[in-house]
């Protein structure tokens, strides 16, 4: 891609480079670790599902077995394995078995390691027919109808009643969306498990259930076959069972997945070390199963000033981006977040804004960024929130986003009604037809207040990712480097469920997925 905002791209390739030596230190910290919720994602892998009567999942009471015993450094996969061996039954029985207090995975005979690592790798490959199989349908599906040029009209459900959600995603699908993003119960990612089932009561949202993934993907699918497109499915891999998430995800065939690799940590206060280890099988998980990842790089700006905070996004973009390499993710599938949120009452906020978007594009030129509209300075006044959300949609058209979240002009006031969605579609899709080649067309003048912009936010944003590099990512974070908030790395939610592994800790889906 040809710069038009003449980047230093030597700068560019520091900064880089400075992110790369960021993620490799904490790469090295998480390969010697793992957590609770990795563990319990392997149970789900290997085909664990279901909850006692009480409401306890499953892979919750396998591993729990194994960590009150203090021995699951090993890995859940090694006991699961060697219990099959010893029992000839399968990792869902074993699981029945463990839940009634018949069997005691630590307190049975250890067979030859060699055999229980090959049965452990087995068991991986079938489950991972099951996730190939949902790539498979995918790209029937969008060979079959082609997939959408220009930016995705994304929109988002959240009655807390996944059949509710259902009759909303439908209608929004039919008024023109193309991806729809089931928003998450208020709480549920400080939650260490996953609730079971169907659900109808959340609040702010629908929790985030391997049932309700698959209700809401025939939905869609249903909907879909009668549009003649392919319609993506949208939802939150982050908080405490972010792993697990992403394993769900993956067997109901989710296209998108809200998966970022601070976010937890400086909005949800769980702990970094907890969260960085979790976002990397996560991520590994997302990059085999063909799942765009969007990183959350927008919240920054609800909290701090999108004007001074600029360089901080960018920042954690590039970390970000080298995170998701690390565990094998494509560039194509790295939807780098960032947002339209300056305050519109500044001289010039536009202008910004379209140079902060066109520069995101130039430096991530292969991934499909995620662009959110104006929330923070909505103030129910529907008219004026409407042309917020029309200069928006100008600047994801002008500079080629991908990811498009629609503005709501209730934003503000309500949960949004169907029909508040279908104008916020047809403001979308009238700005984006009207204006569709205005990019192609517009050069920026040399050393004008865009260049000059995207000049000062790049050096800027190279100059703490080398004061991160300096200091490392943990003390950076305990500084409050990202929003202005402060965390310490032996606080937070979640910190008991790290394990240091041992030297013959194994987990089989790494090993197949990278």
């Amino acid at each position: 891609m040809e710069s038009k905002l003449n980047l230093d791209f030597e700068i560019v390739n520091k900064a880089r480079t400075c992110a790369h030596n960021i993620s490799l230190e904490v790469q090295n910290f998480i390969d010697k670790h793992t957590t609770v919720s990795v563990e319990r994602t392997i149970c789900r892998l290997f085909g664990i599902d279901g909850a006692t009567e009480e409401g306890v999942p499953l892979p919750n009471i396998v591993v729990d077995n194994v960590l009150n015993k203090n021995c699951l450094s090993k890995g859940i996969a090694y006991y699961i394995s060697n219990a099959m061996l010893c029992t000839g039954l399968s990792p869902q029985e074993i699981a029945m078995q463990i839940s009634l207090g018949k069997l005691d995975l630590t307190e049975l005979s250890q067979h030859d390691e060699l055999e229980i690592m090959n049965l452990s790798i087995k068991v991986a490959e079938d489950s991972l027919k099951i996730i190939n199989a949902n790539k498979e349908a995918r790209d029937k599906t969008l060979a079959l109808y082609g997939d959408k040029t220009g930016p995705y009209l994304y929109v988002i459900v959240a009655t807390g009643n996944i059949y509710e959600d259902i009759i909303q995603a439908v209608a929004a699908a039919k008024q023109g969306a193309d991806i729809i993003a089931v928003i998450r119960t208020t709480g549920q990612s400080l939650l260490d498990f996953v609730p079971y089932g169907a659900t109808t009561e959340g609040f702010g949202g629908t929790y985030a259930t391997q049932e309700n993934f698959k209700l809401m993907r025939k939905a869609l699918d249903d909907v879909g076959h009668e549009l003649k497109r392919y319609i993506r499915l949208c939802n939150y891999c982050s908080g405490l069972c972010m792993p697990e998430i992403a394993a769900m995800g993956a067997l109901e065939r989710l296209d998108v997945m809200l998966n970022d690799a601070l976010y937890g940590i400086l909005f949800r206060d769980i702990n970094m070390k907890r969260t960085l280890i979790d976002q990397y099988f996560s991520r590994v998980i997302n990059g085999y199963a063909g799942v765009i990842i969007n990183t959350g790089e927008d919240n920054y700006l609800t909290t701090s000033d999108a004007f001074e905070e600029a360089h901080t996004v960018l920042a954690s973009q590039f970390i970000n981006e080298q995170f998701a390499l690390m565990a094998g993710l494509k560039e194509e599938q790295m939807g780098l977040g960032h947002a339209f949120e300056m305050d519109p009452d500044m001289e010039n906020a536009f202008v910004y804004e379209l140079s902060q978007a066109q520069m995101a594009r130039e430096i991530f030129s292969s991934a499909p960024l995620k662009y959110m509209p104006p929330t923070k300075y909505m103030t129910g006044n529907i008219f004026k929130g409407q042309v917020q959300d029309a200069l928006f949609n100008m600047v994801t058209i002008m500079t080629d986003q991908k990811i498009h979240l629609l503005g709501m002009l209730t934003e503000a006031i309500h949960t949004p009604f169907m029909s508040d969605r279908a104008l916020s579609i047809e403001n979308a899709s009238y700005v984006f037809n009207s204006m569709k080649n205005l990019g192609d067309e517009i050069e920026f003048k040399k050393d004008g207040m865009i260049q000059t912009r995207a000049d000062f936010v790049l050096k800027k944003s190279y100059e703490l990712l080398k004061t991160i590099e300096s200091d490392g990512l943990f003390n950076t974070l305990e500084k409050g480097a990202f929003a202005g908030i402060k965390r310490s790395r032996d606080m937070g939610k979640g910190l008991d469920g790290v394990i240091v592994k041992d030297t013959d800790y194994f987990n089989p889906f790494l090993q197949l997925m990278l």
